[in-house]
C-alpha cells in the first residue's frame, strides 16, 4: 500500500502479510516504522475483511535486528519514555488483537525484533533465527514490553539470564525455552505453515478465537480475574449465532458455516 514507507501490508485472501521493510537496516525500527505498524493494525481491527496477520521481515537476513541505534542514541530522558509507551501501546495492540497473529520470524529478532516476535499471539522461526534482548550492551533495557512477556514466555530464571546477558538464543534452544511454537528450514516452509495454522485456526468460530486471545491475556493482566473473564467470555459465546450453527452443526454431522455473528 502506498500508505506505507517502511512497511508491505498485503490483504491475501484475507490474511495480512505484514513485512518490515528496511532491509538495508536489517528492518531495524525506528519511530516511523512503528507507527507504521500502529496504523496498520487500526485497519486489521476495523477491516471485517481481515481474518489473520502473518508478520515477517523483508529478506532472508532479519526479522528485525533491533531498534534504530541513530534515534535512540538521540534520546532524552523525557522522550525516551514517550518513545517507550509509544512502543508498548502499538505492541499491546498486537497481543490484544482479536483476530490471530503470527510472526514468522527469519534471522535476526533481537531487541525491539525480539520484542515484536514476543507480542505476537504465535511465532514460527526458521533454521537461522537468532533471538535476543542485547539493550544491556547499550547501557539500556527493553522498552517495548519485552521484560514483562519474556518471563510470561520462558519463566523468571531465564528471562533475568537472557536480560541481564544480551545473549542470543538460535531457534531450536528459543523452542526448548518456549519462546518459539514451531522450527522450520525456511522462510518458504515458514509461510506454508503460518498458511496452514491460519487456516485450521479461522474456519474456526470468529468470535470465539477472539475470545481465548482475550481469556488467555487475561492471565498476565492483574486487575482481571481470568477465570470470571473466561465465565463471562463463554457466557458471551452461547448466544451467538455462531454457538447456534456450531452445535446444530456437531449434531447433524456436518462441517458448521461460521458467520462471526
Amino acid at each position: 500500500m502506498d500508505l506505507y514507507q517502511n512497511i508491505k501490508f498485503e490483504n491475501k485472501d484475507g490474511v495480512v502479510h505484514l513485512t518490515i521493510n528496511r532491509p538495508d537496516k536489517l528492518n531495524a525500527l525506528n519511530i516511523q516504522t512503528v507507527e507504521e505498524i500502529g496504523e496498520a493494525f487500526q485497519e486489521i481491527y476495523d477491516s471485517v475483511d481481515i481474518k489473520a496477520v502473518i508478520i515477517t521481515g523483508e529478506g532472508e537476513k532479519a526479522f528485525v535486528a533491533g531498534a534504530d541505534i541513530s534515534e535512540i542514541a538521540e534520546l532524552s530522558e523525557l522522550n525516551s519514555r514517550k518513545f517507550s509507551e509509544q512502543g508498548q501501546e502499538v505492541f499491546a495492540s498486537i497481543e490484544n488483537c482479536h483476530k490471530p497473529v503470527i510472526a514468522l520470524v527469519n534471522g535476526f529478532a533481537l531487541g525491539g525484533g525480539c520484542e515484536l516476535a514476543m507480542a505476537c499471539h504465535i511465532r514460527i522461526a526458521t533454521e537461522n533465527a537468532k533471538f535476543g534482548l542485547p539493550e544491556v550492551n547499550l547501557g539500556i533495557i527493553p522498552g517495548f514490553g519485552g521484560t514483562q512477556r519474556l518471563t510470561q514466555l520462558v519463566g523468571k530464571g531465564k528471562a533475568f539470564e537472557l536480560a541481564m546477558s544480551g545473549d542470543m538464543v538460535k531457534a531450536d534452544e528459543a523452542k526448548t525455552l518456549g519462546l518459539v511454537n514451531h522450527v522450520v528450514e525456511s522462510k518458504a516452509a515458514g509461510l506454508q505453515k503460518a498458511e496452514e495454522l491460519l487456516g485450521r485456526i479461522t474456519s474456526k468460530a470468529p468470535l470465539a478465537v477472539g475470545m481465548v486471545i482475550e481469556c488467555i491475556n487475561a492471565v498476565y493482566t492483574n486487575e482481571i480475574d481470568g477465570y470470571q473473564a473466561e465465565a463471562n467470555s463463554f457466557a458471551n459465546c452461547v448466544k451467538t449465532e455462531d454457538f447456534n450453527e456450531g452445535t446444530k452443526a456437531f449434531l447433524e454431522k456436518r462441517k458448521p458455516d461460521f458467520k462471526g455473528e
